[in-house]
């Protein structure tokens, strides 16, 4: 049997390397948040290099033509996943530098961006096709009051369509926040076990909403300060409580 040539050895990981193996994940990702893997694999790439990159730059990394590339990167830009920014880097030309691209915001403003954008692209063109259905509905239910099936239906969709504005509300405070307030909820949330989440939750199921509305309505006037001290005094109470 003849001997099999030496495999040689592995091909050294870089910086590089790893740069793109996190953009072709990120790429993958795409489809899962109503973005074009292309799309997201031009972000996936200067997430993971910051700085200023121009097209060409981020067409030779990936690999793609110029067309692919200026429609990536255009794509991008209208998400307001990056911005074009003079490149500052020296060419030795005369005249203005060329164009170049950077990641907009921090690696919060990404999340709100996409659940703005899939907001505006999936749940918006959905609500009035509902509320077209519960129009019928509630026509039907004129007709036919006594048909529980009709009955049924009209409460579901009012249901359902009251959810679908308390779930656009809570994407639209999401995405006019202050990134640095969004990391400040998850990193409390990070130090908080399940069961305590689960604890939360449940105490605010067993409250009346119109207290617990008009508690945190009160909460949210307060000071910094004041609200230290709330905080403190809170806590000393349910310590108390156990």
């Amino acid at each position: 049997m003849a001997a099999h040539a030496d495999a040689g050895p592995p091909s050294e990981v870089t910086a590089e390397t790893i740069r793109l193996a996190f953009a072709d994940a990120w790429g993958r990702m795409g489809a899962a948040w109503g973005v074009q893997p292309s799309v997201a694999r031009v972000h996936g790439y200067m997430l993971a290099r910051p700085g200023v990159l121009t097209e060409r730059e981020v067409r030779e990394a990936l690999g793609l033509s110029h067309r692919a590339a200026s429609i990536a990167l255009n794509e991008t830009e209208t998400w307001g996943l990056i911005e074009r920014v003079p490149d500052p880097r020296p060419t030795g030309r005369r005249g203005p530098n060329a164009t170049a691209y950077t990641i907009a915001g921090d690696r919060w403003r990404w999340l709100q961006l996409v659940a703005e954008q899939r907001k505006v692209r999936e749940a918006d063109p959905l609500r009035p096709l509902v509320q077209e259905c519960l129009d019928l509905a509630a026509q039907a239910s004129q007709n036919l009051p006594d048909d529980p099936e009709v009955v049924r239906l009209r409460a579901w969709l009012e249901d359902l369509l009251g959810f679908m504005r308390l779930f656009d509300r809570a994407v639209s405070l999401l995405a006019r926040a202050e990134t640095t307030q969004i990391a400040t909820g998850f990193n409390v949330l990070a130090r908080m076990s399940d069961g305590t989440i689960d604890r939360l939750l449940e105490l605010f199921g067993s409250l009346p909403e119109d207290d617990l509305a008009a508690t945190l309505e009160a909460v949210s006037r307060v000071s910094p300060n004041v609200g230290r001290k709330i905080l403190s005094a809170a806590n000393r109470l349910a310590r108390l409580g156990r």
